[in-house]
């Protein structure tokens, strides 16, 4: 398999602007930007995504895979972000190698989620859930805390300026027990940031090349299980996401809405909110908890 071509288009993260305080005095605040992101799948306009714009090209990448557009980073020969000269955004123009069967069909059917800045996904919700095979993976304690901890130690947009969601992938060993942090990413939805990792852990398992962060660990590997923690709440949306990833545990600073805990209790995935420091609660899933 190939990897796919992508450039690497930056901007800024955050903006500085004036405030006004409780005591009527002016103080400079740094806040998250936001820009749109048009994408274009070969020449064909998909859709306009709200993003912070870190790693777009992965961001593309990953909801493309996300709905079910494409099955693999190889798929695709090439993601060309531009963020010059886009008086209302940026343009991500997609590639593909043999096109997408039934494009028109398959994007006609669009679901608005409860995804902040407004998410959308084709197709049905729950279409083909029942075919997603999670591992039997068994989830220690010991390595949940670790990962709230390693969480709190991150250098974040969150901490500079707020307003942004982030999700983490980590790996557990399974004979250590040791929790390892994969890949970090911050969006102003919680969606994209999703996204933004399955492209990542597509990229991996096509070009086998290996994050900085992750410290040359594979996601796919089988000696280990992969947690998500995400800062936002445990949606039908997220819940499916994730476990088309193939990711079998799910934690959340929040909480869980009522048809997010119906998915997961169909799938088999097990998910915990509330999760802060050393206090959790484990919604679905929680015989796989080792104390």
């Amino acid at each position: 398999m190939t990897a796919p071509f992508l450039t690497e288009a930056r901007a800024p993260l955050t903006q500085s602007i004036v405030a006004t305080n409780e005591a009527g005095e002016q103080e400079a605040v740094s806040i998250p930007a936001e820009r749109s992101l048009t994408m274009y799948v070969d020449k064909r306009e998909i859709v306009t995504l709200m993003t912070l714009g870190v790693n777009p090209e992965l961001l593309v990448l990953g909801y493309l895979l996300n709905q079910k557009l494409i099955v693999a980073a190889s798929d695709v020969d090439s993601i060309t972000v531009d963020w010059e000269g886009a008086e209302e955004g940026g343009v991500a123009a997609v590639k593909t190698h043999a096109g997408i069967a039934a494009i028109e069909e398959r994007t006609s059917r669009r679901v608005v989620t409860t995804g902040c800045g407004q998410g959308s996904i084709f197709g049905g919700l729950l279409d083909d859930i029942d075919a997603i095979k999670l591992p039997d993976a068994r989830l220690p304690q010991a390595a949940l805390f670790e990962i709230l901890s390693l969480i709190r130690q991150q250098d974040t947009t969150y901490k500079s300026s707020g307003s942004v969601h982030g999700c983490a992938l980590f790996r557990v060993d399974s004979q250590t027990k040791a929790a390892a942090l994969l890949h970090h990413v911050e969006d102003v939805g919680r969606h994209n940031a999703l996204d933004t990792l399955a492209g990542w852990m597509s990229l991996q398992a096509t070009s086998n090349k290996a994050s900085t962060s992750a410290d040359l660990a594979d996601p796919h590997d089988a000696s280990a299980d992969l947690v998500l923690y995400t800062t936002g709440r445990l949606t039908s949306e997220m819940v499916i996401k994730s476990a088309q990833m193939g990711v079998p545990f799910v934690v959340s600073r929040s909480g869980i809405t009522q048809m997010g805990f119906d998915v997961a209790t169909r799938l088999g995935l097990g998910t915990i909110g509330r999760a802060l420091n050393t206090r959790y609660l484990c919604y679905t899933g929680a015989g796989k908890i080792e104390r």
